[in-house]
């Protein structure tokens, strides 16, 4: 991974998308559906891509739009559907084209009132929130958002009644039919105008933002906070979550700074990320630079991303934490804090997430649950109780409310960041200052992600390894214990591959969302033990990408 010189440092001009043209592109510009990149693709969460390049356009919204409609009817889900945006540049489109076929579908749908954007967390919460009080007629919702993307980014996810990211065979179907859709260019789709949407008698308003946080209690133990008068500090990134922050300080009291308070679709006011380009990524040192500058000025700050379902949490201790520090701090405090949960209660992880939280688990006494990337694989968990704490290296994370039950099936960027301040209010300490604690007891690993960009043909690749492909009995000198192509957890495909050895592992997949490779590495014996696992997995990689060149070619 080559690092941009431009990165941690104000976004130039030049580089700041132009919001016009994208819009005009948005509504001028066809996708061709012989062209693998402007089908409708439904990657990790969602439907994303640029109405520069084809990607992301009014059709592709239409299609998708009437596709869920039709797989509602299918299924027979007719409640009322909780639609919401975050403040991406395509998002205030897309929800207009989106808002166009469901009023012509008859549905009824649920959008914001008082504040235009929606978190992500808080549409799950509220389909979770509605269901509970049903027999019938069940809610789902839709997300407009491609998350901490780049600014000339749309995104475009269905949530069905279990208030989570879609699984894949929902996402598949919905995807085929919309591709259809493309295909007969949008015959079947119905629509009525954006004005007549907004009028109909199935368009109906909602207070998303005094429902969640009113709510919030009862997954934090907010009263600490204010009792501890703690200085807090927080960044929405210029995302969804704007409104939502000063209305938390204002209900209970606390002493917050909102440090940013600009809503902008070029994120101008952003330090662009590793790569040179702006991305709202809360784990990214270059993206928070300017919030971790602050660090000594409140006892803990956070951030969230566009959409606000992933944290970013700066301590005057450690800076800014990586993330799987903070799930690790997380696991050891909430298992030990809430008597609301069962003892049968597991710790989910993804298996890229740092072995710090196996070992963090272990001692505790709880099961781990170990799943493939993509919070979907958390939904059941979450929903039933079973899983106490759900949490991926990315960032993103959820738990149960304290006295048991589900607070949302999908990631929640708020309630990490003031779980920060419960750490900090209740044990006198900030979560770096623990998370020190927790290595000098289990151990202190070394933990790197390696992006490199790959084509469509190259991801396939990667995405189709087998042990088999894998010819080794040692890693960086240790005897290998496992090759993993399907998760412990759940047996699912993992998408990759994962070879772990006593004390270090490392693994490689293809993104689900951007044209990029991902080779997550961590060691316990150091950075020249975590460089060689690097270094064996990036020849795994360079073989198999090698392979691929040369079956395309014939040879």
């Amino acid at each position: 991974m080559s690092v941009s010189p431009a990165a941690g440092k104000p976004a130039d001009p030049s580089i700041l998308v132009n919001v016009p043209k994208l819009v005009t592109d948005y509504y001028a510009l066809r996708p061709d559906p012989a062209d693998p990149r402007q089908r409708v693709v439904f990657g990790t969460s969602g439907h994303r891509g640029s109405s520069f390049d084809g990607a992301f356009n009014e059709w592709h919204i239409l299609a998708i739009t009437q596709a869920i409609c039709d797989f509602r009817k299918l299924q027979k889900i007719d409640g009322p559907l909780y639609l919401g945006m975050d403040t991406h540049a395509l998002s205030e489109p897309a929800f207009a084209s989106a808002l166009e076929v469901l009023a012509a579908n008859g549905v009824d749908v649920m959008i914001s009132e008082g504040t235009p954007y929606t978190p992500t967390p808080v549409i799950s919460h509220a389909i979770l929130l509605d269901n509970s009080q049903r027999k019938t007629g069940f809610a789902d919702g839709i997300v407009i958002t491609p998350s901490h993307n780049p600014p000339d980014d749309g995104g475009f996810k269905y949530d069905p009644p279990h208030g989570g990211p879609a699984d894949s065979h929902v996402t598949t179907w919905i995807e085929s039919k919309a591709n259809e859709y493309l295909r007969t260019s949008l015959e079947g789709v119905k629509r009525m105008l954006f004005e007549r949407a907004l009028q109909a008698p199935t368009t109906h308003k909602y207070d998303y933002l005094h429902s969640y946080v009113g709510d919030l209690e009862s997954v934090i133990d907010m009263a600490a906070i204010r009792d501890a008068k703690l200085s807090l500090g927080v960044d929405p990134l210029g995302g969804a979550g704007i409104a939502y922050w000063p209305l938390i300080a204002e209900r209970y009291g606390l002493n917050l700074t909102v440090v940013n308070q600009s809503i902008d679709p070029t994120f101008r006011f952003m330090t662009v990320d590793w790569d040179g380009k702006i991305r709202m990524d809360p784990s990214s040192p270059y993206a928070m630079e300017r919030l971790i500058g602050l660090k000594d000025k409140f006892d803990i700050a956070f951030a969230a991303d566009t959409d606000h379902d992933r944290h970013g949490i700066v301590t005057k201790s450690s800076g800014l934490l990586p993330p799987n520090h903070y799930l690790a701090v997380c696991i050891h405090y909430l298992f030990a804090n809430r008597e609301g949960w069962g003892h049968d209660v597991a710790v989910g992880k993804t298996v890229v997430s740092s072995s710090m939280i196996d070992r963090v688990t272990a001692r505790l006494g709880r099961r781990l649950y170990e799943v493939p990337v993509g919070f979907k694989w958390f939904v059941e968990g979450l929903l039933s109780g079973h899983l106490g704490f759900a949490g991926e290296e990315s960032a993103g994370a959820s738990f149960l409310r304290r006295a048991g039950g589900a607070w949302t099936t999908d990631k929640d960027g708020i309630i990490p960041g003031l779980l920060s301040a419960e750490i900090t209010a209740r044990l006198g300490r900030d979560p770096g200052e623990i998370y020190r604690d927790l290595t000098r007891d289990l151990g202190d690993p070394v933990y790197e992600r390696i992006d490199a960009p790959a084509t469509l043909e190259q991801k396939a690749a990667l995405a189709k390894l087998s042990p088999a492909d894998i010819q080794i009995t040692e890693v960086a000198g240790e005897k290998v214990q496992q090759i993993l192509t399907a998760a412990p957890g759940d047996g699912s495909p993992i998408g990759g591959i994962k070879v772990v050895a006593e004390n270090g592992w490392f693994a490689a997949r293809p993104s689900g969302t951007e044209e990029i490779y991902k080779i997550y590495a961590e060691s316990f014996l150091g950075r020249d033990h975590l460089r060689r696992l690097q270094e064996e997995a990036q020849t795994i990689v360079s073989e198999t990408l090698a392979r691929s060149a040369r079956a395309a070619a014939g040879g």
